[in-house]
């Protein structure tokens, strides 16, 4: 079986209306009911550029990492990470309060100092009854490609925090984790109580995650446990978790303040190319793929648009003016095809967002990543460029309505293609 046939059995509600036409992005998969899609029924050309498209899930192993420190926390000797409390085994989580003037009052704060710092052992057992998993893309606020979109799995943390019997003067939540025993390399960020308390948005909770795709989160995904909070960047889905602080303060102390980052910043909606060839023969049709982040407006649309190098209308510097056309958004995998190292390559049972054989209750997903594909029309030889964009549920197109990059990246990639 060839890769593209394969795909195309994988995702069993590929359409079989791939098409092309002038001046119109062609191609793509939508629902067409039960049965496979004949390789011969699609143009060639993409069925095999699609054929190539990385699985939806991806293999926690195979996770881009952007961790912080000096050493590297998961790179510690096995007898470190014991004695630090980076394995399953010693793991513990002091839960507390700041300290100053009207300071949050607990009554059963959780300290390493009197044993009643929570283990690993009580994070499951709250789990037995508590425990949730979701679909999430996990994204750096500064750099323009997600790092992996896994089932992520544990304990909300407000469940956490309810057990050391908060009194008064609690306005935020501070979390960090293990920094070396160096204070320099902290690694903090912070919520606001309503938003670990309440899940507005019909978001899932902030947990304290100890799963990723039905497997024990590793160390170089920041296990034992770390946080996840679902619609944020990955600044505030801080590693190797030790503490949370509880505090009455008024305003975010994160450490991404120190490069003028937007803290508050949720997941935009933007979308980037995988495959596009490079060098292309004149007047053949140009098979493109891609993915499209689906931040917390949503998609409705990924669009694409090529044309002569230095050819783009004047004073429009998001294009706004351009012939752009629609590409269309592959459906989702049909269940066993996941991937991810899913067992079974399947949805996990009672995932927020599932239905219960698996199949995602929206589409596309917020706060996930999909995959689109085009087929070009043949162009006469030259120097193009070729661009992609999103256009969010609420009609505002990409980099819109956030384009500026401290809030997170949505710039409209540019892509060279030469014709021949």
């Amino acid at each position: 079986m060839s890769g593209s046939e394969d795909f195309l059995g994988r995702h069993r509600q590929l359409s079989r209306r791939f098409f092309l036409g002038a001046g119109t992005a062609g191609a793509a998969a939508i629902a067409a009911g039960a049965g496979r899609v004949r390789a011969d029924e699609i143009a060639p050309e993409l069925a095999a550029a699609i054929g190539q498209l990385e699985t939806f899930m991806t293999s926690p192993s195979k996770f881009r990492d952007v961790s912080r420190g000096k050493p590297l926390p998961h790179t510690l000797p096995p007898e470190k990470k014991t004695e630090v409390g980076l394995t399953r085994e010693t793991w513990k989580l002091e839960v507390i309060s700041d300290t100053g003037t009207n300071a949050t009052r607990l009554k059963s704060p959780m300290k390493n100092e009197d044993g009643t710092a929570l283990d690993f052992n009580g994070l499951l057992k709250l789990g037995e009854t508590h425990s949730v998993r979701f679909a999430k893309v996990m994204t750096c606020l500064n750099i323009g490609c997600p790092l992996g979109t896994g089932i992520w799995e544990g304990v909300p943390m407000r469940e956490i925090i309810w057990k050391t019997q908060p009194i008064e003067n609690l306005r935020r939540v501070i979390y960090y984790g293990y920094h070396n025993d160096d204070d320099a390399q902290m690694f903090r960020s912070s919520l606001p109580i309503g938003r670990v308390f309440e899940d507005p948005y019909d978001l899932p909770p902030v947990i304290l995650c100890y799963k990723l795709n039905g497997q024990w989160l590793s160390p170089e995904r920041g296990g034992p446990v770390r946080v996840v909070v679902p619609e944020a960047y990955g600044f505030k889905s801080i590693k190797w978790l030790s503490h949370i602080v509880l505090s009455n303060m008024a305003a975010a102390n994160d450490t991404y303040i120190d490069g003028n980052n937007d803290i508050e910043s949720p997941l935009k909606t933007w979308a980037a190319t995988l495959s596009i060839p490079k060098a292309v023969r004149a007047n053949q049709p140009i098979p493109v793929t891609g993915y499209a982040q689906v931040g917390i407006s949503g998609l409705a649309k990924v669009q694409t648009w090529i044309c002569p190098k230095g050819a783009e209308p004047a004073d429009d510097p998001y294009f706004l003016t351009a012939p752009w056309s629609d590409a269309r958004i592959l459906d989702p995998p049909a269940p066993g095809a996941w991937a991810g190292d899913l067992p079974d390559g399947r949805i996990p049972a009672n995932t927020l967002g599932f239905t219960a054989d698996g199949h995602p209750e929206r589409w596309p997903m917020r706060l996930s990543k999909v995959h689109w594909a085009a087929l070009l029309p043949g162009l006469p030889p030259g120097e193009y460029t070729f661009r992609c964009r999103t256009i969010d549920e609420k009609g505002q197109a990409q980099p819109m309505p956030r384009p500026f990059r401290k809030s997170g990246h949505a710039a409209i990639e540019e892509v060279s293609v030469g014709v021949e």
